[in-house]
C-alpha cells in the first residue's frame, strides 16, 4: 500500500475554491462549504484527521471554510449535501493520492460520477479521459457499511465498462475516514 508522503499532509477544502480542470471555482466554493457543513455537523472542528483506507494508507490534517448560520441554511438538505461533500473531499484526495485530476463531470446513467485524466503538456489534448471516479458519501457509519458501500459502487462502475480503470471514493464524515479503492 502506498504510504503518504509527509508534504501531502494537510488536505484544506478552501483550495476547491480555485477550480479544477472540470470544476468551476463557484462549484468548487460550494463543494467546499459542503463538505465544511458535514464534518461540523459531525462535531470535528478543522484541523481533525481524515484515515484514508483502501488502496492507499494515511491520514490528512483536514481544513475548511469557517461554517456560519447562513451556509446550515443553505445546506439543510442532509443527502445532497453529504453528496456534495463527499464529491469535494474525493476530488482533492484524487489529486493527492494518483497522478490524475478531474477532466470531466460524466453524465447521468453513466454509472460512475466523473471522468478522471492525466495533467499533459499537449496543446493538442490537454486532458484524455483515463480513468472514472465513482463517489459515495456517509454522514455516520460503521468501517462495515463503508467497506459495503464500497463494494455495491464497484460493482456498479464495473457492470457499466470494466475496460477503463475506476477509482471508487466512499467518505464517511463522523469518524473521518476515507476508503478509496482503484480497480
Amino acid at each position: 500500500m502506498p504510504q503518504l508522503p509527509e508534504s501531502q499532509s494537510v488536505l484544506n477544502l478552501s483550495e476547491l475554491q480555485k477550480g479544477l480542470p472540470a470544476i468551476t471555482p463557484a462549484f468548487g466554493a460550494a463543494l467546499a462549504e459542503a463538505g465544511a457543513i458535514c464534518f461540523s455537523e459531525q462535531g470535528h472542528q478543522p484541523g481533525v484527521a481524515l484515515e484514508v483506507e483502501g488502496s492507499f494508507s494515511g491520514a490528512f490534517v483536514l481544513l475548511w471554510p469557517q461554517v456560519t448560520d447562513q451556509m446550515r441554511r443553505c445546506w439543510n438538505d442532509q443527502d445532497y449535501t453529504t453528496e456534495q461533500g463527499a464529491y469535494g473531499v474525493a476530488l482533492l484526495l484524487i489529486q493527492r493520492l494518483t497522478s490524475f485530476t478531474v477532466v470531466e463531470r460524466s453524465r447521468r446513467g453513466t454509472g460512475f460520477d466523473y471522468w478522471l485524466g492525466n495533467v499533459s503538456d499537449s496543446a493538442d489534448l490537454p486532458f484524455e479521459k483515463s480513468a472514472r471516479l465513482e463517489v459515495s458519501g456517509i454522514r455516520r457509519g460503521d468501517h462495515r457499511q463503508v467497506r459495503s458501500r464500497v463494494t455495491l459502487k464497484g460493482a456498479q462502475v464495473q457492470a457499466v465498462d470494466s475496460l477503463s480503470p475506476a477509482y471508487i471514493a466512499v467518505i464517511e464524515f463522523s469518524q473521518p475516514l476515507a476508503w478509496i479503492v482503484e480497480q
